[in-house]
């Protein structure tokens, strides 16, 4: 047989092609976007320029500008902050002609005025995340900078709208024919990427939490980072609404899928923390019995397939045999008591404490110490192994719920597939109000301020430093860090300031036609905004535009006067100085994401929880009646929208809280920081037994079992109303209260109902063992706030 003859070798001149085209591809995919970026900001900026120049606007300028503020990765985001630039320019516009139409030559009152519409806007702003914050500063700011040109001459106030809101849109189109026309970067396409990025971090995450490999503290630290994935892929959802190829549908799986693993998360973290617990517990059965649920869920996810219910339950069927088997040969043996005693006799009453021995015969959990070898030790401990066991089956069972649902939903958003929900919630952002009200103030006294400054020093260019200051406390007030982002454009300011000068009175003003006018400036901002493509100098890169395309300023009249460019360029540094100054000084610890004020409104949260209504369930209970209806209600009907809804708030602000204090903790949050995260994280779990508990409270009829639950959930409010160590003691009996009447009610309850009795034991036992964990967190002098 002929031997097959052998490939030829390639030739020099195929090889040096193959790597020629390798490397273009990788500068391409790395240093070649952030040119290209360049390119296409450059072009957008001098288009808007030319134009402006054409048709004759009185601030060519502020086109140009609008290209550099809407200079971003994807036609999604430009076509987003577009839409909200336009919609806050209008707004503001027309919200400076209503206050110059009141105050014609009132001068105080309309800073006044315009005090308290900045204040408002930036409040709003700081309400929102993505580009309607934008929006809502955008029309705080513009207001002024039509109001304060028209202080002198207020019948031309219109004409500086009209002007503005012309060259502002001329910029829009410009940037947003460009950015669509020229190598574009649809948001849909990164989109997706995301989300498949977000699925294999969470499945590998999983993986990691059921396979034993993180300790709570790396989990938590990886739930923090969920939480901006979370707010993340929201953000890229809004962006990607507003191109072409992105379907309404698709918006509405985006938010199924966001939902699905918020849930997933909750869940994971309530099984984690247990299962952490039950391993430090000596002699406890119940970690290996459930070793094997554990290594069938995760092959699930190594596989990539939706977890196996009817094998999962097959697995719990046989662990529960084990542990009667177990529980049986040990009372045979005489280590236990013999069935019927309970574990509230003499022998619980020697374990560590009376809450001990009666959460053991209400079926919850102690704290798991003791000596495993004594009798009675381990009598006391039998019912305790039980409802652990119990417990974690329950949340087996609801995280491979919660896995289906998500895997449903990935696969209907990546396939292409109609939607399984019909109408998902969307995620929300929540900010506590003490940090909007903050924002508010400190726009509204830097305006004020900055009008009695201008006041006293007669300057005639201080009304540009009062509307840089303005515009930057209003812009800074939403971000986790705002020293820092005003130090970073700080910097791009000082650094343009002499290469303005340069680049204004050497080179453009000798500059002959168009042509040579870019060739002229184009260093200055190519070099601008080629940083603003770093992310740690992308605020010096922004600082670098704005400052050199407002100085250079070119129009249709040049005119060159270093004392003048003196003033202006002193006025603007020392605005954005004085905001800088403003930001140190008044209100420093009411930012977006500070650890007390989210640590504060996490307890409020809990509360609302506790009291949210629930009298449109128990209308619908009312009007129809039944024996099977409080159980049709939990399944199908309106107990489980209600349940739905609450839970998806609660767990919608929860995780903004906590993105809000990952962006302001940075990569490595400290401990003071980390504190919070587990704060938060354990009322999550918290949250979402608190909520089955009042389904169930809400769809029973009135007796034992409804009043001990409510009084559960009561004491459980009031510790959330003003967290203290008594206030958890009292939560605790109450639940070790309810724990023994539901106990008590379970014989005699009907099949259905038995198995919501079961799930409440479930979650009181959950309930408890967080309380326990959450004692030496306690520090009424840092959570007081809420």
């Amino acid at each position: 047989m002929n031997p097959e003859p052998a490939a030829p070798a390639a030739t020099p001149i195929a090889s040096t092609r193959e790597q020629l085209v390798r490397l273009a591809r990788e500068w391409k995919a790395g240093e070649g976007e952030r040119w290209i970026f360049v390119l296409k900001s450059m072009l957008a900026a001098f288009s808007a320029l030319w134009l402006a120049f054409r048709l004759g606007l009185d601030s060519p300028s502020t086109a140009m500008t609008t290209t550099f503020i809407l200079a971003l990765p994807s036609s999604g985001m430009v076509l987003e902050k577009a839409f909200y630039r336009l919609l806050g320019t209008v707004v503001g516009c027309a919200s400076a002609l209503l206050l110059i139409a009141l105050f014609p030559q009132q001068t105080p009152m309309l800073f006044i005025g315009l005090a308290l519409w900045v204040g408002l806007c930036t409040g709003g702003a700081a309400m929102y995340r993505n580009q309607q914050s934008y929006s809502f500063v955008l029309a705080g700011y513009t207001a002024c900078m039509i109001a304060i040109p028209a202080i002198d001459a207020p019948a031309g106030a219109f004409l500086l709208a009209v002007t503005r809101l012309t060259e502002v849109s001329l910029g829009v189109i410009c940037a947003t024919v460009v950015n669509d026309a020229l190598f574009p970067r649809h948001h849909n396409a990164q989109l997706m990427r995301t989300v498949q990025a977000r699925r294999h971090s969470f499945v590998g995450f999983c993986r990691e939490v059921l396979e034993r490999r993180l300790s709570p503290a790396e989990a938590e630290l990886t739930h923090l980072r969920f939480a901006a994935d979370i707010a993340a892929l929201e953000s890229g959802r809004a962006a990607a609404f507003f191109e072409a190829a992105h379907a309404r549908s698709q918006t509405r799986q985006l938010h199924a899928f966001n939902a699905a693993l918020m849930t997933a998360l909750t869940t994971l973290y309530t099984l984690h923390r247990l299962l952490h617990r039950l391993h430090l517990q000596p002699g406890s059965p119940a970690p290996q019995l459930l070793q094997a649920m554990q290594q069938r869920l995760a092959q699930a996810l190594a596989d990539d397939v939706p977890p196996d219910l009817p094998a999962l339950e097959q697995d719990i069927t046989a662990a529960r045999a084990e542990l009667s088997r177990r529980l049986e040969e040990a009372a045979d043996a005489g280590a236990l008591p013999p069935p019927g005693r309970g574990a509230s006799g003499s022998g619980a009453a020697q374990g560590k404490d009376a809450n001990e021995a009666s959460l053991a015969a209400a079926g919850g959990q102690p704290d798991g110490s003791g000596d495993a070898a004594a009798a009675q030790e381990l009598a006391s401990l039998t019912p305790q192994w039980q409802i652990d066991f119990d417990t974690a089956v329950e949340l087996l069972e609801r995280f491979a719920a919660n896995l289906a649902a998500f895997h449903a939903s990935y696969d209907g958003l990546t396939q292409q597939k109609r939607s399984q929900v019909s109408e998902p919630r969307a995620y929300k952002p929540k900010t506590p109000p003490g940090i909007v009200l903050a924002s508010g103030f400190r726009a509204a006294a830097a305006l004020l301020g900055g009008a009695v400054l201008w006041y006293w020093m007669a300057w005639p260019h201080a009304s540009t430093a009062l509307l840089m200051t303005t515009i930057f406390c209003a812009l800074c007030s939403s971000s986790p860090r705002p020293t820092a982002m005003v130090k970073q454009i700080l910097t791009g300011f000082l650094i343009a300031w002499p290469l303005s000068f340069l680049v204004e009175f050497f080179l453009v003003a000798r500059a002959s036609g168009f042509p040579m006018l870019v060739l002229a400036a184009l260093p200055l901002f190519a070099y601008g905004s080629y940083l603003s493509t770093n992310p740690k100098k992308a605020g010096v890169g922004i600082g670098i535009i704005l400052f050199s395309a407002q100085v250079i300023a070119p129009a249709n009249q040049m005119h060159y006067d270093i004392a003048s460019f003196l003033n202006i360029t002193l006025a603007q540094n020392g605005g954005v100085l004085l905001s800088f100054i403003i930001f140190m000084v008044l209100l420093p610890e009411h930012t977006m994401g500070n650890r007390a004020h989210v640590a504060a409104a996490l307890w409020r949260e809990a509360l609302a929880l506790c009291t949210a209504s629930t009298r449109g369930l128990r209308l619908h209970l009312r009007a129809a009646g039944g024996a099977l209806l409080p159980r049709l209600l939990l399944c199908f009907g309106p107990g489980q929208e209600w349940t739905a809804r609450l839970r998806h708030r609660f767990d919608n602000r929860v995780r903004d809280l906590l993105n809000q204090l990952n962006a302001a903790s940075g990569p490595a949050p400290g401990a003071p920081a980390r504190l919070v995260v587990r704060q938060g994280l354990t009322l999550l779990e918290l949250g979402h037994s608190i909520i089955e508990l009042r389904a169930l409270i809400a769809t029973s009829a009135q007796g034992p079992v409804a009043t001990a639950l409510q009084q559960a959930v009561d004491a459980l409010a009031n510790y959330f109303r003003q967290p203290e160590r008594g206030r958890c003691e009292l939560a605790i009996t109450s639940l070790l209260h309810a724990g023994a009447t539901v106990r008590t009610a379970l014989p005699e309850a009907s099949a259905a109902r038995a198995v919501r009795l079961q799930t409440a034991l479930t979650d009181l036992h959950s309930i408890y063992t967080s309380l326990l964990d959450q004692m030496p967190q306690i520090q009424g002098e840092v959570h007081h706030a809420a």
